[in-house]
């Protein structure tokens, strides 16, 4: 036997054994999984009064209703088979005459053109999805066709395929369309709406009648065409059929809380979920704030605002009773972005996690911060941070720098206490967008460089009401909840108590804010806002004693509004929010600094030490052993002695005129100091404070920053503790009384004594 001939008998029987092969493939029986009806389990979202928001389809999100081929019109069975496969009933799977012309047309355009698929084969795609549009799956669906034609009669194959197509809007066969479309069931429809749902089959979402009804108008065109050229309709019928509506007028199926709903459905487990869901929303607080926000955007819109957002929490619970992502879920631009859970800068509405850090270090509401020119090393460069206003305001007390939302102040707090040791209370309190380390944000972590998310920022502050505790938000109505393994403190439930009182007080902010603000309310009620970067986002966040309502606004897209600040834009929102939530929610009372053991002493509204004669004074909380022990110094005889650092400050400030006040230090053992004279004095840690090591930190993070306030040419400094020299510029704290000096290369020396005490059981 020649070469050529053995060559020819080998491929001949690798052929006849691969046709024995595939006709042993294709006689095997179907699995039965594979044509089974899929169970379907609807899922419908209540709110929490039992009203619909929601109605959901299959465990992909898709609408589904099984319908036997004996109950679907017999209009839609000829529409099909007409507009998809008219030789349906004459092939076995393989239309032999379509693939001939599609081969023919596809060579002749040197493309793919036209198709051949039979109903046969588009079920198999169907069946066994995921599959490429290739000349390879093409073979594959032919054979699964034959496979599928040797088990199904074509009654049977119709049935699968009329209920598996999927037909736009996510429905998923025919009667799922039917009701989407018409509002009625594939058993009921008339023949134009029978030729509409087969033009929907090639191509779903492009001719689909609510995006594009003049694409789906002719593609039904076409449809009741073939179905008059292959005689299932008369002339009158098709007529009659062309003039309908393509769609039944009818009032829209409830999809209510779009946001809300969409972030739950993603959450649960739709392939095994169903039945009926009672969430925790309220739907009429809901629609209320929905035109809340609209209002907003509406008003603002002259000043480049485009978009806003807003949550509101049930402080006992967590349960969440409003969410809206968007002004408008259904804009052509990015309606479906929903700002409630993206993240971006939040400004100043990290700033009182800051203090509550602080407070639980010792620092009190009238602790002094300095509030002047300063510049620190950073790795990118001298870091010199600036106020809102542009201006100093020297020495300020915790709870003015606070409520006026001071910068300079904060950074200053926040060099001294540590990035990291802010950052690991952020992360207590829910930040978990904040997922890089200490050093990329740096001191501008006080300020807001890191990205969170607006259900962050709310559940933080709803964490402050709850005693410095978080715990997680609820999507269903649940009621009073039990202590969880979850929960965990951030704070202590003095310091959170102290922050909110602070951000509760309206005549701290008006240094900051002015008399007029949008935050005055006829109930108590803790508010804070936030400006990041060039105008880009606006926060602000309101917590009463029962719920927290948290609001965004800005552009998706980042663009800066023009000279939109938390005054103007997400205040005015905050506050319409509030007293609509209210009408539907008890505000309550915040918890009292008493109630966490704090008492009220006279102070000095200057130095925020113990008020004596000539002192302008006022009434301070201090958490228990952190009153002042010591007398104002700063007031004396109708003048006014500045320590070190806020020399400078007064003097370019106009408050050190000649005869008006004297420029000194404060230490009881210094005489006071003349004008222009050298200046070495301690500024942190300050004589009398009093630290206490947060319960479980890592210790590397529980420290302070030694600084000093000097004038030119006292050169380097160096530092002991307890007559011990330490070579960095922070000290890892240790429980025990310490005596801190430093000393400058020049000679000049000072020293101050602190108290550290051990965690609290």
């Amino acid at each position: 036997m020649s070469r050529r001939k053995r060559i020819l008998a080998l491929v001949g029987a690798s052929l006849a054994a691969g046709a024995i092969a595939g006709a042993v493939w294709v006689a095997l029986p179907l699995p039965y999984a594979l044509i089974a009806p899929p169970s379907v389990g609807s899922i419908t979202l209540e709110d929490r009064n039992g009203l619909v928001l929601r109605s959901t389809r299959a465990g992909d999100g898709s609408l589904q209703r099984w319908l036997a081929l004996g109950e679907i019109d017999p209009d839609v069975l000829e529409a099909f088979v007409a507009g998809e496969d008219h030789r349906f009933y004459d092939h076995h799977g393989i239309d032999l005459r379509a693939v001939g012309r599609a081969i023919t047309e596809n060579l002749h355009a040197g493309r793919v053109r036209s198709g051949a698929s039979t109903i046969t084969m588009q079920l198999a795609r169907l069946l066994r999805p995921g599959a490429s549009r290739t000349w390879g799956s093409k073979v594959l669906q032919a054979v699964w066709a034959l496979r599928l034609e040797a088990h199904l009669t074509k009654q049977q194959i119709l049935e699968q395929y009329l209920n598996r197509v999927p037909l736009g809007q996510g429905t998923i066969g025919v009667d799922a369309a039917a009701a989407l479309y018409f509002n009625a069931t594939a058993a009921q429809v008339s023949l134009g709406q029978a030729a509409l749902l087969a033009g929907l089959a090639s191509a779903p979402s492009a001719d689909n009648p609510f995006v594009a009804p003049d694409r789906a108008r002719t593609r039904r065109t076409l449809v009741l065409g073939r179905i008059g050229r292959y005689g299932y309709a008369t002339a009158d019928a098709l007529e009659r059929a062309s003039r309908e509506p393509l769609v039944t007028l009818r009032a829209n199926p409830p999809f209510l809380a779009p946001h809300f709903t969409s972030r739950i459905l993603q959450r649960l487990d739709t392939s095994a979920a169903s039945g009926v869901w009672r969430t925790s929303l309220d739907l009429p607080l809901q629609t209320a704030l929905e035109a809340e926000i609209r209002h907003t955007v509406n008003s603002l819109s002259d000043r480049g605002v485009r978009e806003a957002a807003l949550v509101v929490l049930d402080n006992r619970t967590g349960e969440l009773l409003a969410w809206v992502g968007s002004p408008d879920f259904w804009a052509d631009s990015s309606g479906q972005v929903d700002m409630v859970v993206s993240p971006r800068q939040p400004g100043s509405a990290l700033k009182p996690f800051l203090y509550g850090l602080a407070f639980d270090r010792g620092y009190t509401p009238a602790s002094v911060l300095p509030d002047v020119a300063r510049a620190y090393a950073t790795s990118t460069g001298p870091y010199q941070p600036r106020n809102y206003d542009r201006r100093f305001h020297g020495p300020v007390r915790a709870r003015e720098a606070l409520a006026s939302s001071y910068n300079v102040p904060a950074v200053e707090l926040a060099d001294r206490l540590g990035a990291a040791s802010l950052l690991r209370v952020l992360h207590g309190a829910g930040f978990a967008s904040l997922t890089r380390s200490a050093e990329f944000y740096g001191l501008g972590l006080a300020l807001g460089n890191g990205d969170v998310t607006l259900l962050e920022l709310a559940n933080g502050y709803r964490g402050l009401a709850a005693g410095g505790v978080w715990r997680k938000t609820e999507w269903r109505a649940v009621g009073p909840k039990q202590q969880s393994t979850e929960d965990r403190r951030f704070v202590s439930e003095g310091s959170a108590a102290l922050v909110l009182d602070i951000l509760a007080d309206p005549t701290a902010r008006i240094p900051g804010f002015g008399i007029d603000t949008p935050f005055d309310f006829p109930f108590q009620a803790a508010v804070k806002t936030g400006t990041s970067h060039h105008f880009t986002d606006n926060w602000a966040v309101g917590v009463t004693g029962g719920f927290t309502v948290a609001v965004w606004v800005g552009n998706f897209d980042g663009q800066p509004m023009r000279g939109v600040s938390g005054i103007t834009g997400a205040g005015p929102l905050l506050h319409r929010a509030v007293l609509v939530t209210a009408r539907r929610f008890a505000p309550g009372e915040l918890r009292s600094p008493r109630a966490a053991g704090a008492t009220r002493v006279r102070v000095c509204a200057l130095s925020g030490l113990r008020a004596r004669g000539g002192c302008p004074d006022l009434d301070e909380w201090f958490l228990p052993g952190t009153a002042p022990a010591k007398d104002c110094d700063w007031h004396q005889g109708g003048a006014i002695v500045w320590p070190a650092e806020y020399v400078e400050w007064a003097e370019q400030n106009g408050k050190a005129a000649a005869g008006e006040t004297a420029v000194g230090t404060t230490a009881a053992d210094k005489p006071a100091a003349t004008h222009g004279a050298s200046q070495f004095q301690i500024v942190s840690p300050r004589s009398g404070d009093r630290y206490e090591i947060p319960p479980g930190m890592d210790a590397r993070y529980a420290t302070i920053a030694l600084r000093a306030s000097t004038m030119p040419g006292v050169g380097a400094i160096r530092w002991f503790i307890d007559g011990r020299q330490i070579r960095e510029s922070r000290w890892v704290l240790e429980p025990g009384t310490h005596v801190v000096r430093a000393v400058s290369a020049s000679g000049a020396s000072d020293e101050t004594r602190i108290e550290v005490t051990s965690p609290r059981r």
